[in-house]
């Protein structure tokens, strides 16, 4: 028998948090870094076994996470200097901020209040 959907009801969004910027976002606009036996490594579908992290897609947030050493507090590991390199190359590819996006509106917002703005 098929379920019935009911009219009104919103699908579930997972949100993540950023470890660079620490905003709010909805799971599928971050980038999941993980720690695997194989060494840490950007996991661009999500979905790979291991130990994992969200950044945003912003060089900016990047940068920060490398320098306060978040993504190693995040993974509980130590990066080590041919994982940042490998990193930090990922991080040039994408813009220093997205577009039509300012700093004033990333900042950083509890889960409650992205519960409310939904």
């Amino acid at each position: 028998m098929a379920k019935k959907k009911r009219p009104g009801r919103r699908k579930h969004i997972p949100q993540r948090t950023c470890v660079g910027c620490r905003t709010v976002q909805p799971k599928r606009q971050m980038v999941r870094i993980v720690r695997s036996p194989e060494g840490v490594r950007v996991d661009e579908t999500g979905k790979a076994a291991g130990r994992g992290a969200y950044l945003c897609r912003r060089r900016s947030c990047w940068e920060t996470a490398l320098k306060r050493r978040a993504l190693d507090h995040a993974l509980r590991t130590t990066l080590t200097d041919a994982e940042r390199k490998m990193l930090r190359a990922y991080a040039q590819e994408l813009p220093q901020e997205l577009p039509g996006e300012e700093e004033e509106e990333h900042s950083t917002r509890s889960a409650e209040q992205v519960e409310q703005e939904a």
